[in-house]
């Protein structure tokens, strides 16, 4: 007998079996299919809600209204973070820093915002400070009030995306704060994500692990890869999430000569290694500081990765973000039996939003039926803003409006996202069945469960 009442995504009414309720709440990742790019959304045990990433395009917006009741009133994000500035990761929040109905406590970034300096696109102040062997970014962006003096200077944020983008963040009025993050160069003294420390008593806690500085007269600096896009890309953000004994990492677009990097400043041992042992002496130093049991590869399955990094962080369980119609081939092939080969025990689990994704094919002659969409929705719009429509007038329009996206945002309950929950001991990970077997089997479930030694294996799945 049903015994209580349930407010789903989507806003809709359903009911649960007291029997199937637990007193507290799990802590909740969805690995959002974004398409070509990263984006997930976690819903913490205390109920707040955090964004990593929210891809290119909107579908991490469309995910949210649809989760969050059309944001019809307003929603509170404790925070977001944007673990690099590449495009497929920050300019999917475009919508939510625009939206009225969105709220942001603090958004945080790595401390790297791309500008316009003597007429050139910079990462900032690429320069070898006294006492390095290579080039760094220094001049970092920590604070909001060195963010602002990019933001308000129009010559410097210029044509590009990143610093406009952050200055509607600021300008809009939702957001309380915004910070870089920095790990510790003490790694034995790990900095927390702000308000996710264990002090904080949050039932769970949130290293960052990277963008990992040098320290030079004082001031933090972050090394360069080489390239600008290298260099981006190797001082992401790095989470590491942990609840009960579960550990959850999230390695924004972390490459190869970071995760050498990495390797060398967490152990203090040279990498790469000149031997066998000496790598075999790596991993098992580094494994106390990035071993996990979910992970979110890193850069959609690029090959450039470590080997030994991957088997520092030995997960059961990785996830890739990835999408169609992009140049790169991701995941690769190649990666992903490197990420079978380096994962945990004889049958690691790799999970793929592109793989996972799964839309109905029952509108036909999809691209004509996208312009009528435009054209319903621009017809209503143009009703919905002229002062002499009738209120009938302007509400069939506003009934037109919601009917032509409901078209659009049915796909997102069957995008490709992948779906976590653990309470810190038992875990269950799940993606949608292309199409339901029956009614009562509509995701295929696999369930995991903690050993004697701490770590997740497999339970059980369903849904084959």
């Amino acid at each position: 007998m049903a015994t209580g009442s349930l407010s789903a995504a989507g806003a809709k009414n359903g009911w649960l079996r007291r029997e199937n309720l637990q007193t507290n709440r799990v802590l909740e990742v969805n690995f959002v299919d974004v398409g070509q790019g990263d984006g997930a959304h976690i819903q913490t045990p205390d109920d707040k809600i955090l964004l990593v990433d929210a891809g290119q395009e909107d579908n991490m917006f469309r995910f949210l209204r649809w989760r969050f009741g059309k944001f019809e009133d307003a929603v509170d994000f404790e925070a977001m973070v944007i673990t690099h500035p590449d495009k497929d990761h920050y300019y999917g929040f475009t919508d939510l820093f625009e939206h009225e109905n969105v709220r942001i406590g603090s958004v945080f970034h790595n401390c790297i915002v791309e500008q316009v300096q003597g007429g050139k696109s910079t990462l900032g102040t690429e320069e070898k400070p006294a006492g390095a062997k290579k080039k760094h970014v220094t001049g970092l962006v920590r604070d909001l009030a060195a963010l602002k003096v990019i933001t308000d200077d129009d010559a410097r944020c210029g044509g590009r995306l990143f610093p406009n983008l952050m200055k509607k963040a600021v300008d809009g009025g939702r957001v309380g704060d915004v910070r870089g993050l920095l790990a510790s160069t003490d790694v034995n003294a790990p900095v927390f994500l702000p308000g996710f420390a264990p002090a904080d008593n949050r039932g769970m806690v949130i290293k960052v692990l990277g963008p990992l500085p040098e320290m030079f007269g004082g001031q933090p600096a972050l090394p360069s890869f080489g390239s600008t896009g290298k260099t981006k890309n190797g001082n992401s953000v790095v989470l590491q999430i942990e609840i009960g004994t579960v550990r959850i990492q999230l390695g924004g677009d972390l490459n190869k000569e970071c995760q050498d990097y990495l390797l060398e400043k967490y152990t203090g041992l040279k990498h790469p290694p000149h031997s066998v042992g000496e790598e075999e002496e790596i991993v098992a130093a580094a494994r106390p500081f990035f071993e996990a049991d979910v992970t979110k590869a890193c850069h959609h399955g690029s090959p450039h990765v470590a080997p030994a990094f991957l088997r520092a962080v030995n997960p059961l369980v990785t996830v890739v973000s990835s999408g169609d119609n992009e140049p790169h081939g991701h995941p690769r092939p190649d990666t992903l039996g490197l990420i079978g080969r380096t994962g945990r025990g004889d049958m690691p689990f790799i999970f793929s939003t592109e793989l996972a994704r799964s839309t109905k094919e029952t509108i036909k002659r999809p691209f004509e039926a996208r312009a009528d969409l435009r054209a319903t929705l621009n017809k209503n719009e143009q009703v919905l803003a002229d002062p002499a429509a009738s209120p009938a007038q302007k509400t069939a329009a506003q009934k037109a409006i919601d009917k032509a996206l409901e078209v659009i945002e049915r796909s997102v309950a069957r995008y490709g996202m992948i779906n976590l929950r653990t309470d810190g001991h038992n875990a269950l990970m799940a993606q949608k069945l292309e199409r339901d077997r029956k009614k009562s089997v509509r995701w295929d479930v696999h369930l995991f469960e903690t050993d004697q030694n701490g770590h997740l294996r497999a339970a059980g799945s369903s849904g084959h």
